[in-house]
């Protein structure tokens, strides 16, 4: 029988060995109830051997670079906890903040962290502030930052959530569709010590551009069975002759 947890942490992680061991042992530390999924996105580095040597994680591992969105997404449908959690693997998150987000946590609801006080170069946090803003007003979610990757959730969330590469931008706006409600909570932001981010600014913009144009029309076409709520139970209260 497979282990209960109360919830799991999927972690992504694309050529990162140099941090992987780090981020996963201090975010063990942290929470060590929590079924810990690291997701080796196709890494070209030592990463995919270094998870390897992790015995408290559980590992998936894709033969080619996918994205962080089907990373994300393979862990998320992989996980057995109550409750879901997403953290990046570059060290900034800090784990830190997980048991304080669980606890806000309630039934029907999705706690969102956002960077209260961000350490990242001047023109990354205002390409972010900029997308934020025209997300929000496009699909209005009302989530200041999306592009923080700390959040909490509902396992059964995952089983409506559509499969497409952008997916992890967007958390927000189809858990809010699907009638739960979203909580905001400030959480710690670090520098990044070691690797290299896999985005650039100019590029991080464009995708965002296209993708939100996706979303919101896919949002706009979507049916959600999952807020269906029966009222009657036929069998048991009709009247046979």
């Amino acid at each position: 029988m497979m282990e209960t947890f109360p919830y799991s942490v999927v972690v992504p992680f694309y050529n990162e060995g140099i941090l992987a061991s780090e981020v996963l042992g201090e975010l063990h530390k942290i929470c060590p109830d929590a079924e810990i999924i690291a997701v080796n996105d196709g890494s070209t580095d030592n990463t995919l051997e270094v998870l390897k040597d992790l015995p408290y994680i559980r590992l998936i591992s894709f033969h080619k670079n996918q994205g962080q969105s089907a990373a994300v997404y393979a862990g998320l449908r992989a996980s057995t906890g109550r409750l879901c959690v997403t953290m990046d693997g570059d060290g900034q998150n800090d784990p830190s903040d997980i048991v304080p987000m669980t606890k806000v946590w309630a039934e029907g609801k999705v706690v969102c962290g956002y960077r209260q006080n961000r350490r990242d170069s001047w023109s990354k946090r205002v390409t972010s502030r900029l997308g934020n803003g025209i997300r929000r007003r496009v699909l209005n979610d009302g989530i200041r930052d999306t592009g923080c990757s700390l959040k909490v959730f509902p396992r059964s969330a995952v089983d409506n959530l559509p499969p497409f590469n952008g997916l992890h931008r967007f958390l927000p706006a189809f858990f809010k569709q699907e009638g739960l409600e979203l909580v905001e909570v400030p959480v710690n932001h670090r520098p990044r010590l070691r690797g290299e981010s896999k985005y650039t600014n100019l590029g991080r913009a464009w995708r965002g551009l296209w993708d939100l144009a996706g979303v919101a029309w896919l949002l706009s076409r979507r049916v959600c069975p999952g807020r269906a709520v029966e009222i009657k139970d036929y069998a048991r209260d009709s009247v046979h002759p």
